[in-house]
């Protein structure tokens, strides 16, 4: 136990030096046009809303309910000033909106804001780890303004021609709450297995009722693409969303409000994304070296989860 003392302080001394970045969230719901869509968009941003508060850790929780345009600005405004380079932002969109084939909307009370809008505010903001859940109407429609190389994009349409209101929020916050959408496991749900989830929920949704489908989400991690339905190693996206964490489950949640854990939980957090990301890279690397990376990966993830356990 001696000599892996000093090893293991020296891991938690690299955690907690990084271990002052926060995670900013802004929900918003839109206009719903009707009583019944605005009860469904508030209930969806309310639901999501208490998921990230159970989570635990860094994080700065905003949520607006039919805000207008200039307040939506100054929200983001103010996050240009609050954000660092290390801190992540997630801006989840709720509702409906309009494409006119050149121009994606985000319906609100008074002027709509735009996607090239939405854009331009998020450019502006230091945080350079970002994500875009735009669950709305036509919201396919958005991601030509919105992709970057470093900015995640899911949206609940492929297309800005998939004009129907959507489901793909309801099962995004229950995403976020169930246990189900973590896939391996590592009591955190990332941005690619909620996407994952909520996409394989709303196909189902269709379904089980019969009707045609008249929404397919889709992600884009890479600044380049129009969105893809199945984010895989093999098709490059996906990557940037499976080593961003949305929310922490169970011990790990515990363990984001533990101050003496804390440091810890980062560190572990850091070695599940370098593997997430190893396993991208996989196939232009020599075996060898693969085998290697991932060895001492999972080593080290080893004597952190012990150490979280005690």
């Amino acid at each position: 136990m001696a000599k892996r003392l000093p090893a293991f302080l020296a891991v938690c001394l690299l955690a907690a030096l990084s271990a002052h970045a926060t995670t900013f969230y802004v929900t918003i719901s839109g206009l719903g046009g009707e009583p019944d869509y605005d009860q469904r968009f508030k209930m969806w941003a309310e639901d999501i809303d208490a998921s990230l508060k159970k989570a635990g850790g860094d994080s700065n929780i905003v949520t607006m309910e039919a805000p207008t345009r200039d307040q939506i600005r100054a929200k983001l405004g103010d996050l240009a000033k609050l954000t660092k380079p290390t801190d992540s932002v997630v801006l989840m969109l709720i509702g409906h909106g309009s494409y006119d084939g050149t121009d994606y909307k985000f319906n609100i009370p008074g002027p709509d804001i735009t996607g090239a809008e939405l854009a331009t505010l998020l450019d502006h903001l230091p945080a350079t780890r970002q994500l875009v859940v735009n669950m709305t109407s036509s919201s396919g429609g958005s991601i030509e303004s919105l992709r970057k190389p470093t900015r995640i994009v899911i949206s609940a349409t492929k297309t800005g021609t998939e004009k129907n209101a959507t489901v793909f929020a309801r099962y995004w916050a229950e995403a976020l709450r169930d246990p189900a959408a973590d896939a391996d496991k590592n009591e955190a749900i990332s941005a690619l297995e909620a996407f994952h989830y909520a996409q394989r929920k709303t196909t189902e949704f269709f379904d089980t009722q019969k009707r045609l489908a008249t929404e397919h989400s889709v992600l884009e991690d890479t600044g380049k693409g129009e969105g893809e339905k199945s984010p895989s190693a093999e098709n490059g996206e996906g990557k940037l969303a499976g080593a961003f964490s949305l929310v922490r489950l169970g011990a790990n949640a515990a363990a984001a409000r533990d101050p003496a854990k804390r440091a810890m939980l980062d560190r572990k957090e850091e070695l599940e994304q370098a593997i997430d990301k190893l396993k991208y890279e996989k196939a232009a690397m020599p075996t060898d070296a693969y085998k290697k990376q991932l060895t001492q990966l999972l080593l080290e993830l080893a004597k952190i989860q012990e150490e979280l356990d005690k």
